[in-house]
């Protein structure tokens, strides 16, 4: 489950990403002038302070997602490995005593 808790955060963060890239060129479509052929670039530091902050907080969330899903695909072969071999007899014998 954490893996795949861990893959659903991540496809809302990249969508949320996507929805802000939109968001971004809709906003300053219209910084350049009217010159189509000229290409205009924007710093970070000239964006909007709520543009950055989610953008920032998409990215963590993006990160934390892929993290999670790692972890937890790495849990999850951790119980499966264990359920198919087991631990030995002498630890489950000394462990119920």
């Amino acid at each position: 489950m954490r893996a795949l808790n861990g893959s659903i955060i991540t496809a809302g963060a990249l969508i949320g990403l996507g929805l802000c890239a939109v968001g971004l060129g809709l906003r300053y479509q219209h910084v350049g002038g009217n010159d189509p052929s000229a290409i205009t670039h924007l710093k970070w530091i000239q964006l909007d302070t709520p543009m950055m902050l989610l953008i920032v907080a998409l990215l963590l969330m993006a990160i934390v997602g892929l993290a999670t899903a790692f972890v937890g695909l790495a849990y999850h072969h951790e119980r499966r490995h264990y359920e198919r071999y087991g631990a030995s007899s002498e630890s489950r014998s000394g462990s119920v005593r």
